[in-house]
């Protein structure tokens, strides 16, 4: 479980790919603080460590997450958000993130408001998947590549969110530009709320 709140950025160093699985090592702040069988979310996916060893660690993406996020784009020295796990005796400072990535969203606009920064982003939406709850509401929350951020300005397939100068240099919003691809996690209440709605209709 994590809480939407970046840690730092993780550079990848090296990619081995395998099968349907990619291998992928990263450099960051607190590598050497991490242990085999950690769960850390990159870009919002939690992968968990499979090896360690001084400034470096590596994680196993499987196919189905590949599929559903922008980790297959990545390439060597590419920067992903990165959060452990919550610890239960901290604050929730974010919103209830599960590092389990729904699906990607495509970057339009990028307006600066004098200083800070409105993002456009449109994604896939279907009846179907609205029904599960795949859908942003004004106010509500959403996950973008791992950090938790207030959705503005919803539409059926779009939202937009504003990223603060802390926000902007202290993860990869600074590197998203129109057309790039990012990951998303819709609020797993919401989605709560659809699939019972299911149930009782």
């Amino acid at each position: 479980m994590f809480s939407g709140i970046v840690e730092g950025i993780s550079r990848v160093t090296h990619i081995r790919r395998y099968g349907t699985n990619i291998d992928f090592t990263f450099t960051c702040p607190f590598a050497r603080e991490l242990s085999i069988d950690q769960s850390i979310a990159h870009n919002g996916v939690c992968l968990t460590v499979v090896s360690q060893s001084g400034n470096e660690y590596t994680v196993t993406a499987m196919d189905e997450t590949l599929r559903r996020s922008n980790l297959g784009l990545l390439e060597t020295g590419s920067e992903v958000n990165v959060e452990r796990s919550m610890a239960l005796n901290g604050r929730l400072d974010g919103h209830i993130v599960q590092g389990h990535v729904d699906q990607t969203a495509r970057c339009t606009a990028v307006d600066d408001v004098d200083g800070s920064h409105i993002y456009t982003f449109e994604y896939d939406c279907t009846k179907e998947m609205a029904r599960r709850g795949y859908f942003t509401v004004d106010k509500g929350s959403v996950t973008v590549n791992g950090v938790s951020l207030t959705v503005c300005r919803p539409t059926d397939n779009s939202f937009q969110v504003c990223i603060i100068p802390y926000t902007f240099d202290n993860t990869n919003f600074h590197a998203i530009r129109p057309g790039s691809v990012v990951n998303i996690e819709f609020d797993i209440l919401g989605k709560y709320i659809a699939r019972l709605r299911h149930f009782e209709e």
